[in-house]
């Protein structure tokens, strides 16, 4: 399983994504889409999940929840937008993540790109950083990773370029 994972678009979809996803077998958004018709761009071009982020409006928090709790390809995976990274979790993620117990936990907010093992909970945190133009993040990022029997294995990270740039 092939995933595109992409964060903080703040209503500005750069055409590059589809691209860099055009072999991905899902798309997934950590939330701040910005504008819901992204959403629906998203939607057409793969299967899409997402969770709303603190700057969406009501139109985006209808369509998509604050939490996405899934199994993927033997991998169970938790996906919010605001939620911290390991040894600094918010209380909320901390305790979402002791109840579900996910491999892999997703969040986005921060603007900063990271990837790292709680080595202490058993799971792979992942941020992709952020995409969109809007933010104090210099070069905009996604990333894209497979998921087989229970492991992310093929982790990329694509810069898509500078936030001014287009």
């Amino acid at each position: 399983m092939k995933i595109g994972l992409l964060s903080d678009t703040h209503s500005f979809l750069d055409p590059k994504v589809f691209v860099h996803f055009k072999d991905c077998d899902e798309v997934w958004h950590a939330g701040d889409v910005g504008d819901s018709s992204l959403i629906d761009e998203l939607e057409a071009f793969k299967p899409f999940r997402g969770v709303y982020g603190n700057i969406d409006d009501p139109t985006v928090r209808q369509r998509l929840p604050l939490n996405q709790f899934f199994t993927v390809a033997g991998l169970p995976v938790l996906i919010t937008h605001i939620g911290g990274y390991p040894g600094r979790y918010t209380s909320r993620v901390r305790q979402l993540i002791d109840e579900t117990k996910p491999g892999l936990y997703i969040c986005g907010h921060s603007h900063i790109l990271k990837v790292m093992m709680d080595k202490k909970r058993g799971v792979l945190h992942m941020n992709p950083g952020a995409c969109g133009k809007q933010g104090f993040h210099k070069i905009r990022t996604v990333l894209r990773f497979d998921i087989n029997a229970g492991r992310v294995e093929n982790l990329e990270v694509i810069e898509l370029g500078l936030k001014g740039a287009i």
